[in-house]
């Protein structure tokens, strides 16, 4: 089973994906947008900057756990980690985010 994007509505109309590797595990969250059309602009500004290390930032919390965001070419953040016990872990969520991205289907969110 390969990765997928749940796309989300919140109570107050805004909506947001999850980018959830073929586990079900959450590994990428969006920011909450408008309207559905600007959340399907973030999944594919994903697809398409997910394959460039670059445009990861590794990041450390205030209690030490790593975390990355992925950021689009104009240094728009798209989506972030969850919090991750070691830097190994935080790199192997963005390997999958890179490896599950390119071809994960989206779906509503039930």
């Amino acid at each position: 089973m390969a990765g997928k994007f749940e796309i989300k509505v919140g109570k107050n109309g805004k909506t947001h994906f999850n980018l959830k590797a073929s586990n079900g595990q959450i590994i990428l969250t969006s920011e909450k947008y408008e309207s559905r059309k600007s959340c399907e602009n973030g999944i594919e500004s994903v697809r398409k900057n997910s394959g460039n290390d670059a445009r990861f930032e590794r990041k450390t919390a205030k209690d030490g756990s790593p975390y990355f965001v992925l950021k689009a070419a104009n240094g728009e953040v798209i989506g972030k980690s969850e919090m991750y016990k070691t830097k190994a872990s935080m790199e192997n969520g963005i390997a999958s985010v890179g490896k599950n991205a390119p071809d994960a289907a989206v779906v509503d969110a039930k």
